[in-house]
């Protein structure tokens, strides 16, 4: 394809954006359906305790300590359950950086990936930094990134031919709610996002399955790329257009905003290891509580999965991210431990000999049936071949949390309680409390006093 050929087609749009500016910027409290609301504090609340147990990786004391020697800024906005400050864009780089450090968070079927993980810390930066909301326009602005990332992330991956980060959208996401926070002007709204698209990190995904380290799903750049778009557009910096808003064959995705709501997709993680894996865990572990198997006795493990989740090879991880983008360890753990918490992906459950042995036990076949329906359907069936050579074979089983399936309140809840254990007394509860009251007005600086001291 010529030069020319190419710029014709990436150019030739039919401006949705600007209904997309209106809609973001005109939206209103009021406007949010009851079971939206309540997903957004759901959300809220979960990627808080998300947070909170990642303040123990290393990856979350590298990117915190970076955020305020490269961003520092003495009257900036604090850092999530950190305490120092930085600059704006620095304080939502190292909260998303926290939060995608446990990789407990929720995230969206045909987006491959995560949007509040960068668009929480992004609107806590904004507050902490100066910007007015209240509990109603921090629930609305965190409602209004997703339906914005979500769709975002469904037209990348309808029209990029490799697969990328979550960064490469959510920072659109982070961009639409600065723009409003920040009460741009359509014009200079529009080209935040154009802005926040282009800068937002198009990083190969498959590159950190097959080979797990810090850099995982880019949210923290998508955070940094999304509210220094928007601090960038107020000053004059011109981005537009964002193309996956505005060219032609992504227009039906943005003509339903207001009317389907998108963050009522999420599914919910009970475990902190990729999304990839967790069909296979539960598929497992049904056929454990089922035959009442004794992990001893397991002589072979057999996964059959789509084949992104046949990648997640590494039966022996020697970090967190290679625990977390495993499926044959996580899988060991939670049947020979009954569940997988903060300390089984790091030392020193990492070393585990149990575990290490049941794990390597188990070998991941990539099912082509199951591969044509991903990302829709995440499916994987198990079998356990026992000491006496009996096979227990479980049925193609989908992760739980999925929306058709959602964690109840309760569950979510007691995740959070387990997640935020280590904090000092009383301060999860004061928490839970305030994020509770935030859709009746809710006191915000109070919650961000409990949020951003150190932990």
């Amino acid at each position: 394809m010529t030069r020319a050929g190419y710029a014709a087609r990436t150019v030739e749009t039919t401006q949705p954006a600007p209904d997309a500016v209106a809609w973001l910027h005109a939206l209103r409290f009021e406007d949010l359906p009851a079971p939206v609301v309540s997903q957004a504090k759901r959300c809220l609340l979960d990627l808080v305790g998300v947070a909170a147990a990642g303040r123990r990786t290393e990856l979350a004391r590298i990117t915190a300590t970076f955020a305020t020697s490269q961003f520092g800024a003495p009257a900036g906005p604090r850092i999530l359950f950190d305490g120092r400050r930085a600059s704006p864009a620095g304080a939502a780089f190292a909260g998303a950086s926290l939060i995608d450090s446990f990789d407990a968070h929720d995230g969206h079927a045909l987006t491959k990936g995560h949007a509040g993980v960068a668009i929480l810390p992004a609107l806590f930066a904004l507050a902490d930094g100066g910007v007015p909301m209240d509990g109603k326009e921090l629930l609305l602005c965190l409602a209004l990134g997703y339906e914005v990332a979500i769709r975002g992330g469904i037209a990348l991956h309808a029209s990029a031919g490799d697969y990328h980060t979550s960064g490469a959208w959510n920072a659109v996401g982070c961009a639409a709610a600065a723009a409003r926070l920040l009460r741009l002007s359509p014009a200079r709204t529009r080209e935040a996002l154009g802005t926040a698209e282009y800068h937002g990190p198009r990083s190969p995904m498959m590159r950190c399955i097959a080979h797990p380290t810090m850099v995982k799903d880019g949210s923290g750049w998508g955070a940094l790329a999304g509210v220094s778009a928007a601090y960038l557009a107020a000053a004059g910096f011109t981005g537009a257009p964002a193309v996956l808003m505005e060219e032609a064959r992504h227009a039906l995705l943005w003509a339903d905003l207001g009317q389907r709501w998108r963050i009522l997709e999420l599914y919910m993680k009970p475990y902190p290891v990729c999304r990839w894996a967790q069909p296979a865990m539960e598929a497992a572990r049904a056929l454990q509580a089922a035959h009442d198997v004794d992990p001893a006795r397991i002589a072979r493990i057999e996964v059959r999965t789509f084949a992104e989740a046949a990648a997640l090879a590494v039966a022996a991880p020697r970090t967190t991210e290679e625990a977390q983008y495993s499926l044959p360890f996580p899988l060991a753990a939670l049947l020979l431990r009954g569940g997988v918490g903060a300390d089984a992906i790091a030392q020193p459950g990492l070393s585990d000999p149990a575990v290490l042995r049941l794990a390597g036990r188990v070998s991941l076949v990539a099912d082509p049936a199951f591969s044509r329906r991903f990302p829709a359907e995440r499916l994987a069936q198990v079998a356990l071949t026992l000491d006496d050579g009996a096979v227990l074979v479980s049925a193609p089983t989908p992760a739980r949390g999925d929306p058709t399936d959602p964690l109840p309140d309760m569950e979510l809840a007691a995740k959070f309680r387990r997640l935020t254990e280590h904090l000092p007394p009383g301060r999860s509860r004061r928490i839970e409390e305030a994020a509770a009251a935030l859709d009746r007005g809710g006191d915000v600086p109070a919650l961000l006093d409990l949020l951003l001291a150190a932990a």
